[in-house]
């Protein structure tokens, strides 16, 4: 069984290699919220390789079983998490339910989708914290229906102290597979970036709102 620096390592190496994060301090990319930046992240790619997504499934499960035990149910965030959080229940052998990002607009007006039954204790799995908004917009959706949340289990963090602070008020503890230093160590330690590059990509992870402005 892989420790989980080790899994971190060989997950942030997976991400890489199937171009589900991209590095382009040259060329950076502009993110829905207007900032500039020169890493994009869409862990999505990773479920269209076979091997890389049962290896990523099964980090997810170990992460979850060894850092909070075995929950009752997994609620997977919509969109990017609904497939990780269906493979991670499966791997379990879990029910899932998922939360919308909006109730839906008919019929029972959902926001949760499943079966499910309050006092329940759920792990919650996304893709990626960026703020960590939309995450604890789940996790208070969860809690307004009665479930317990043990906690949330992400693939990748930016590691932004914003999502930090957020998440401790929300009073959610939250762990990731891998994250930005770790991914860095390895694009560095592969030859995948220059010394250049890493000094934009440090800069970046400082002040994001502000870079390349």
């Amino acid at each position: 069984m892989a420790s989980n620096q080790e899994q971190a390592l060989k997950v942030a190496e997976l991400l890489l290699k199937t171009k589900a994060v991209r590095l382009q301090p040259s060329k950076p990319f502009t993110w829905a919220s207007g900032w500039q930046s020169p890493i994009y992240c869409d862990n999505r790619v990773t479920l269209s390789f076979p091997e890389v997504r049962t290896h990523i499934r099964q980090a997810y499960a170990q992460l979850i079983l060894d850092v909070y035990g075995k929950p009752d149910v997994i609620a997977g965030v919509a969109t990017g998490g609904i497939a990780q959080g269906a493979l991670v229940a499966q791997e379990l052998g879990l029910p899932f339910i998922y939360v919308r990002s909006a109730a839906k607009g008919h019929g029972m007006e959902n926001l949760i989708e499943g079966a499910y039954e309050a006092g329940q204790k759920v792990m919650v799995i996304e893709d990626l914290i960026s703020t960590g908004g939309s995450s604890l917009k789940a996790v208070e959706a969860l809690r307004q229906g009665g479930l317990i949340v043990k906690g949330l289990v992400a693939t990748f963090t930016y590691g932004f102290e914003q999502a930090e602070l957020a998440f401790k008020a929300a009073n959610c503890p939250f762990e990731t597979i891998t994250d930005y230093s770790t991914l860095i160590d390895v694009a560095v330690k592969s030859n995948y970036i220059n010394d250049s590059d890493l000094a934009a990509l440090q800069e970046w992870r400082l002040n994001p709102s502000t870079w390349n402005q």
